[in-house]
């Protein structure tokens, strides 16, 4: 089994710090590694995190679903869900293993992570690993929605919007992008002014759209200017 569980020794005091008094996050990266090494399941995590980001330490995908993976023996569930986003896109120095990271996906969504559960219904609706099955795709993201997961708050609502999977209902759309317009979610604030826009579950209300496309932008929402910058080009035209 991928995920057993590992007793580990932390040691520490050779270590020649205390982690209670300096978090992992801010530690020096060689400190990290040191108590990851030695069985530290957060430092492993953080390990592995830095060389994805490429932080304090050169840019290695392959390196840091090495320390996921370590991570996720001893039961973190975050870091079984990077490693299976590491290993569906491939890397340098990484194979890419659809089928493995289905099934590091449904052990973590059984867990109830909720990133898992979306990142299962994204798998079904693009046919990544799975037969395409909307319906499916629909009930996964509901699930991570029921958690509160803006991300799927979001892909539920397009289905929704588009009657894919799901019965098109507009309303049930308008009312998932708010939930995530209200976590400032940049789509879920993006799409709600695309609902107030075309006046789909709720009056239109161009005002109402314009603020929330900019909302979005400065949620750090790119596409939102183009939203902007049409809206705002229509309302001048119809002056």
């Amino acid at each position: 089994m991928l995920l057993r569980t590992v007793l580990a020794c932390l040691m520490l005091a050779a270590a020649g710090f205390s982690a209670a008094a300096q978090t992992l996050k801010s530690l020096p990266f060689d400190k990290q590694m040191t108590l990851a090494k030695v069985g530290d399941v957060d430092a492993q995590y953080e390990v592995g995190a830095a060389y994805e980001a490429g932080n304090g330490v050169a840019r290695d995908e392959a390196e840091a679903a090495r320390w996921f993976r370590e991570a996720a023996l001893q039961g973190n569930v975050e870091a079984q869900y990077r490693l299976a986003n590491l290993v569906s896109r491939g890397a340098r120095g990484l194979k890419q293993d659809n089928a493995t990271a289905i099934k590091l996906y449904q052990d973590a969504a059984a867990k109830g992570y909720a990133p898992a559960m979306n990142a299962l219904g994204r798998a079904y609706q693009q046919g990544r690993g799975l037969d395409v099955d909307l319906a499916r795709a629909a009930e996964w993201y509901r699930k991570a929605a029921d958690l509160k997961l803006a991300d799927a708050e979001n892909n539920l609502g397009m289905l929704y919007l588009e009657g894919k999977g799901v019965t098109r209902d507009v309303a049930q759309a308008f009312q998932l992008f708010a939930r995530a317009a209200a976590q400032n979610d940049p789509w879920g604030l993006n799409n709600l002014g695309g609902m107030y826009e075309m006046g789909w579950g709720t009056a239109a209300d161009a005002t109402r759209a314009l603020d929330l496309y900019e909302q979005a932008l400065a949620a750090g929402n790119a596409q939102a200017q183009q939203n902007i910058d049409r809206l705002t080009a229509s309302r001048r035209d119809a002056e």
